[in-house]
């Protein structure tokens, strides 16, 4: 098949699913408020329906609503890579398909997870999802999630199937994300998606971050990318980069989604709360984030 070529670059916001008062429905205005704001922010685009849009607690209706919401409300002024994660080869297929027709731009899969699957069976995996679909996929390495633990060789070799063009890498592991931007590979590109890393990864050359800050602070997170990858002006990067490090830290401190909706938030916008079994952050956490918010100027 003819693959689309997505030519990801930039920061993509890793975005929450705003959920109603009660939890209970995904709160559609909210949602395209969302995506104007990450637009006016001047990122590149936006990963809805990961782990932080909390994938794992939508029904298929939801989960299927949610990645054609996104699509709808950015209308090609930024693009879209859907998130997909299921614990079968046929689901993530279905939801891969999904994304397809409703013109999501690419696709960020996850490996079945909870019986974590040999090499050779992530191998299979991702030619039978990429047969399913014209769009680039990037896969998404977060070991912590899947127990599948690459190495810069592998995940190269992984580049080597049609269509499995980008990996974001969320394993927190910076010698193997250092290993593979320097060895300089063609087979597959990094993107960073540790946020504490995000300084790092970028100025390895990595083509971009897919950052759940960017969520909070699309502004501030576009001009980071753009003063190190474009401008090549570090000095000035690591000044933008010290209250960015400070929220990316306090988030990763605790519960990443009601962390990244909490910031939401307090910075005056609206996210929802967290769905069971996750629960929302403790006062003495809020306060940590709200710090960071005003150092940053985004606490309302």
């Amino acid at each position: 098949m003819t693959r689309k070529n997505a030519n990801l670059t930039g920061i993509f916001a890793a975005i929450p699913t705003p959920f109603s008062a009660d939890g209970s429905t995904i709160d559609e205005l909210a949602l395209r408020d969302q995506i104007d704001r990450m637009v006016a922010g001047g990122i590149s685009g936006v990963v809805p329906t990961g782990t932080t849009g909390e994938f794992f607690s939508l029904s298929d209706a939801e989960y299927r609503a949610a990645i054609r919401l996104n699509v709808e409300a950015a209308a090609g002024r930024i693009k879209v890579i859907a998130g997909v994660g299921s614990t079968s080869t046929a689901g993530a297929v279905e939801y891969v398909t999904y994304a397809e027709e409703v013109g999501a731009d690419a696709v960020m899969v996850v490996p079945p997870f909870y019986d974590p699957l040999s090499f050779d069976q992530l191998m299979a995996f991702l030619r039978r999802v990429s047969a399913a679909t014209s769009l680039e996929i990037m896969y998404y390495n977060v070991p912590g999630a899947t127990g599948i633990h690459l190495d810069a060789a592998q995940l190269a070799e992984i580049g080597t199937i049609d269509g499995v063009n980008y990996f974001k890498d969320t394993s927190g592991d910076a010698v193997t994300l250092t290993d593979i931007l320097t060895s300089r590979t063609e087979n597959i590109t990094a993107f960073n998606g540790w946020d504490t890393l995000t300084f790092l990864g970028i100025s390895l050359g990595a083509k971009g971050s897919v950052w759940g800050v960017a969520s909070i602070a699309p502004a501030h997170a576009a001009e980071l990318f753009q003063t190190i990858a474009v401008e090549k002006d570090l000095e000035r990067g690591r000044q933008l980069w010290a209250p960015l490090w400070e929220l990316s830290s306090v988030l990763e401190s605790v519960n990443y989604p009601a962390g990244i909706k909490a910031a939401i938030e307090l910075s005056g916008h609206v996210a929802g709360p967290v769905r069971e079994p996750l629960l929302p952050l403790a006062d003495v956490d809020r306060e940590r984030i709200a710090a960071s918010l005003d150092r940053l100027g985004l606490l309302a």
